[in-house]
């Protein structure tokens, strides 16, 4: 397994062993010892997985007063997946990082609390499981607005893009509740 820091604090990007033979691959998504030697979370209470139609955007979504932290992967398809740093402390606040998360590449990405996240569908279906360390609260979701100028975040020319009427009104980045 390979870990790697992208230039936010806090995110992790995992490139696991594939182990390849004429049946198919087998890898480890998680792996308690391991993981925690590289910095993430080995207590996870929530696991998710959604299914996306290409051109969907999901997100971005974080949890305000108990925020989740993600360790996302995709099973089937491709993603861009985003994530953007909601903390004021950090030196990387309102920046974003994106990074392509397929079933060819088996990365992930681990996204701590704090960060708001996100992703665009690349291919016709996109399965993407997601682990959690905090359950899913619905009254403490909030959505920051995935176009929001602000961020700049260079999402990928997909047309047409589908989004939730929720997603569609997220919040400037300028009015979103963020992180001391």
């Amino acid at each position: 397994m390979q870990i790697s820091q992208p230039p936010l604090a806090g995110l992790i990007q995992i490139e696991p062993r594939v182990f390849t033979d004429p049946r198919g691959y087998f890898l480890e998504t998680f792996q308690s010892v391991r993981y925690a030697e590289a910095g993430l979370p080995t207590t996870w209470v929530q696991d998710n997985v959604s299914r996306s139609q290409r051109g969907t955007i999901r997100g971005l979504h974080y949890q305000f007063q108990q925020p989740q932290g993600k360790l996302v992967y995709v099973l089937r398809g491709a993603i861009w997946d985003v994530a953007v740093d909601l903390r004021q402390s950090s030196t990387t606040f309102g920046q974003w990082y994106g990074v392509e998360l397929s079933d060819e590449n088996h990365r992930q990405l681990y996204i701590p609390p704090g960060f708001a996240h996100g992703f665009c569908a690349l291919t016709e279906t996109a399965d993407v499981f997601y682990k959690c360390t905090a359950l899913y609260h619905p009254g403490d979701e909030r959505t920051l607005l995935w176009n929001d100028p602000a961020l700049g975040i260079d999402w990928p020319a997909i047309e047409p893009r589908l989004l939730s009427p929720k997603d569609e009104q997220g919040q400037l980045l300028r009015d979103a509740d963020v992180f001391d």
